[in-house]
């Protein structure tokens, strides 16, 4: 694949965990890859994702989230899909309602529910003008169940995959936007994940907890499922049959 013919994706709050398996995918089927985080990136990029950049952004800004789409049509002239990973929360136990506060709402809505919307948005024209145009947005099991880590960010991925309905049938027919919905992901973030593991070894259908690069490959294929939008893919092991 040359470099003129070879598609590229950006990936938002890609430096670890899911977001980083994300850009790894894509990388190793040759796409060209944007990777970004909101604060600086002050280590060299893996070898995994070949010579993709690194652009600092807060996607819940709109003049950040523009600077960041311009990057990828600077370096490579073209922009093909959006997977919009980047999401905030802060851990609050759900019966603390005190503990919540307008700050917390504020963050929470801004970089999850109204940062896809900004890249979404700034990223339409050259979708558009890609001809394979598609967004996924990393949604999550939490956004339909009563559980997360507190409830705004609850409240936020709710919000995210009706966004993704939205986008689906105002962007359309140039443009497909779908999203993913994980459970509990194993990449070694949370104090209470070994708790969380239990119990989702011993709930759910497929006895263990997800991987980050099961999360890469539902993105990858939606970002070539050329008869799919609007919808939202799970990947929680079958926990959301219980």
């Amino acid at each position: 694949m040359n470099a003129q013919a070879r598609p590229v994706a950006l990936v938002t709050g890609s430096t670890r965990g899911i977001g980083l398996a994300i850009a790894e995918r894509f990388v190793a089927e040759g796409w060209a890859c944007v990777l970004n985080s909101r604060q600086d990136f002050d280590r060299p990029l893996p070898p995994s994702v070949g010579d993709s950049v690194h652009v600092t952004a807060d996607v819940s800004v709109d003049a950040d989230a523009r600077r960041l789409v311009a990057s990828a049509a600077e370096r490579w002239g073209r922009l093909d899909v959006v997977v919009n990973n980047a999401a905030y929360t802060r851990r609050v136990p759900h019966r603390d309602l005190e503990a919540v506060d307008d700050d917390l709402w504020n963050r929470v809505l801004r970089v999850n529910v109204v940062g896809p919307w900004n890249v979404a948005r700034a990223a339409a024209p050259w979708l558009r003008e890609s001809g394979r145009g598609c967004v996924v947005n990393v949604s999550s099991l939490a956004g339909r169940q009563a559980a997360g880590s507190c409830i705004p960010y609850s409240a936020s991925k709710a919000a995210l995959e009706q966004l993704t309905r939205l986008l689906a049938a105002a962007m359309a027919p140039d443009v497909r936007v779908n999203a993913v919905a994980p459970g509990f992901i194993d990449n070694d973030r949370g104090d209470d994940r070994a708790t969380v593991r239990d119990y989702v070894s011993r709930r759910a259908p497929l006895k263990r907890p997800g991987l980050t690069a099961e999360v890469a490959d539902a993105c990858f294929w939606l970002a070539g499922a050329t008869y799919v939008t609007g919808d939202v893919v799970t990947v929680d092991g079958g926990l959301h049959v219980l």
